[in-house]
């Protein structure tokens, strides 16, 4: 029999339809909230939530109670948050998510409590019996507040335990008690509260890999030892740069197979910048494929995305260059994506029978012996479910085989023969997976290939720069163009420097996007045509940019401090920046790592490293830093056995 607060579950999504009505009236851009057409398939729709909007934003706070029937406390019930010193706890902000939610006919899952992030430097340097015994205090404390609160249904108990390669990270956890900390965990939260669900949770593990077969393996193997383990949770932050994990039904269904609960807790979309209508439509598709993916498994109790809206996503802080993950846009108003996620809930929507209107006729571009580039009017789509892409096919008689499929009104064909006439035509794909009328044919031929072309495309015109920042800018310059029979291949990038003029990126279009530039620096540069056969064109003339200075205001200083050491290896915990005289909004960390040595894990930083120097940088919430206020950031190094030298030169700078 269900626990009574397993039964809530079901309560909360029973009344989600009715409250909401009550709660506020239903938006004029759908015919239903969220919640109401997730309580119609039995699943809850959630968000994570931050106590600041919460508290200060009447938009947030709206949208927060109307469309979700579930929530996550977005850092507010994390161990820096509910106990940032040894047993001294406060729970003004985990309290403040539970009462909206009470107050709201939703459900809390609590997020997270045992993590290798965002656990403050006092855990991380205790013995293993101390270690342990912290861990148990904290649970039973922090579960056991809520434990008689029937809105608490859930808890991450662990999370991100793994590596990419289906590994046991190395965290402290790990390093200090090995792997049974995951099963003391689970069964100290039990203990604490024995009606919750108790869920182990992680990213990358959405598709059938090794990090999920892993992730797998480990929850069969701890239900086989009578762990409670009652759930999975996939946390999906996805990129649509990167593609969508596709086996994602079938992966939830593996584990369902298991006899646990699973659930989407983190979903996010995010786009390489700037945002466009075709970025738009793809992301929508993903959003539409996980909600698709978890109506299709019984056992999949609903989808949480990290946050709603894009001014509070952690993404940009996160990924640079990239954003606009969420289905609220920065003003609170709606992406195609709520769209995707509102009609993917709704059963009762009409299932869409109206294909896209007919592409434009494509024009044939940059021909080459083994390609050629393809353009097009867009088409439109009213049928509902959106325009998702476009198919491109030979004109070959009986059967016209797919050349490729694009997300937007282009496409860059390879793998041509040589000396060959091509007809070729376009049809667009909607959501629903209609597909529209053909369009006209383009006709050309490949060139004959060969290696003959020793001829060198035209100079691209003077580069303009645009939207400079401190890290970044964008350059445009008038296209080139090649008569020697290989085609225009694209453009190289380089910094004039004397002798040697490093290559700053390469382009397959007559703009570019440069990123991890130096703050308060001049840039002179200039850009070169490549053809297909590999002929360079001249230089085009120079131009001239100075990145800006970062704007955060201050300087900054930086202390780390070696948690431990072993044999062949260390933790530096806490490595503290502090501001200077003035606030800053961002740092940026650099040290030197010993010859031989590697970096582990990390956690509270976006590590990169080159060789052997490190850079890191803050994440979203310890990077604003009043004048005198510090925050800090830990990393775990590897070294060669008996090697005892650590990390130095450690410099501080507000990038």
């Amino acid at each position: 029999m269900p626990s009574l607060k397993w039964r809530s579950l079901a309560v909360v999504c029973a009344v989600a339809s009715a409250a909401a009505s009550v709660l506020i009236a239903t938006p004029a851009h759908a015919d239903g909230t969220l919640r109401g057409h997730a309580a119609e398939r039995g699943k809850f729709i959630g968000a994570a939530i931050a106590t600041g909007p919460l508290a200060n934003e009447t938009a947030y706070r709206n949208i927060a109670s109307t469309e979700f029937s579930q929530i996550t406390a977005e850092n507010a019930m994390k161990w820096e948050s509910t106990e940032p010193n040894d047993n001294q706890y406060t729970f003004t902000g985990a309290d403040q998510i539970v009462n909206f939610a009470t107050q709201n006919n939703q459900q809390v899952h609590g997020h997270t409590l045992v993590w290798h992030s965002q656990t403050p430097g006092w855990v991380q340097g205790l013995s293993a019996t101390n270690m342990r015994a912290a861990m148990n205090e904290h649970i039973a404390t922090v579960v056991g507040r809520y434990a008689n609160n029937a809105t608490v249904v859930s808890w991450d108990v662990v999370n991100e335990a793994f590596n990419e390669d289906g590994t046991f990270r190395q965290s402290f956890w790990f390093n200090t008690l090995g792997q049974s900390y995951i099963a003391d965990a689970f069964r100290a939260a039990r203990a604490a509260d024995p009606d919750a669900r108790l869920c182990i949770n992680d990213y990358n593990v959405e598709g059938i890999n090794a990090k999920s077969t892993a992730m797998f393996n480990l929850v069969q193997s701890l239900r086989s030892q009578n762990v409670p383990v009652d759930c999975v949770g996939f946390q999906s932050h996805l990129a649509i740069q990167f593609g969508f994990p596709n086996d994602i039904q079938q992966n939830l269904q593996r584990f369902a197979n298991l006899g646990v609960q699973v659930r989407i807790t983190e979903l996010d979309v995010r786009m390489q910048t700037p945002r466009t209508a075709a970025k738009d439509t793809t992301q929508a598709q993903y959003y539409t494929n996980v909600i698709n993916a978890c109506n299709a498994v019984t056992a999949c109790a609903g989808v949480t995305i990290w946050g709603f809206t894009d001014k509070y996503s952690w993404v940009p802080d996160t990924f640079s260059g990239e954003g606009f993950a969420l289905i609220y846009d920065n003003n609170y108003a709606i992406k195609p994506a709520y769209t995707a996620v509102h009609n993917a809930l709704d059963g009762g929507t009409p299932t869409d029978t109206t294909p896209p209107t007919t592409p434009g006729t494509p024009t044939a571009s940059n021909v080459t012996s083994t390609g050629a580039t393809l353009s097009w009017t867009a088409s439109t789509d009213s049928g509902g479910s959106g325009l998702a892409g476009y198919n491109v096919y030979r004109e070959q008689g009986a059967t016209d085989p797919q050349l490729g499929t694009s997300t937007t009104n282009s496409i860059t064909l390879t793998g041509l023969t040589a000396n060959t006439q091509y007809q070729v035509y376009v049809r667009a794909r909607d959501g629903a997976g209609n597909l529209s009328g053909n369009s006209a044919l383009v006709t050309f031929t490949t060139t004959t290939g060969g290696g003959t072309d020793t001829t060198p495309p035209t100079t691209p015109g003077t580069p303009t720069a645009t939207n400079v920042t401190s890290t970044g800018a964008t350059l445009t310059w008038t296209a080139s163009t090649d008569s020697g029979g290989s085609g225009l291949a694209g453009y190289n990038v380089y910094r004039e420097q004397g002798a040697t003029d490093p290559q700053l990126g390469t382009s397959t279009t007559n703009s570019i996007t440069l990123t991890g530039l130096t703050a308060n620096t001049q840039y002179q540069v200039y850009v070169r045509a490549r053809d297909g056969a590999g002929n360079l064109s001249g230089n085009s003339a120079l131009v001239t940019f100075t990145t800006t200075g970062g704007g955060t205001g201050g300087a900054c200083t930086v202390v780390a401090t070696t948690q431990n050491t072993w044999n062949n290896g260390y933790v530096i915990q806490p490595v503290t920046v502090t501001a200077g005289g003035a606030p800053i909004t961002s740092w940026t960390v650099t040290f030197t790592l010993p010859a031989g040595h590697t970096i582990s894990g990390s956690w509270n930083t976006v590590l990169t490293v080159s060789g052997q120097t490190v850079t890191a940088k803050n994440v979203g919430h310890n990077g604003n830093l009043p004048a005198g206020g510090s925050g800090n950031f830990g990393f775990q190094g590897a070294r060669p056995n008996g090697n005892t030298a650590l990390p130095t030169g450690y410099t501080c700078t507000t990038p």
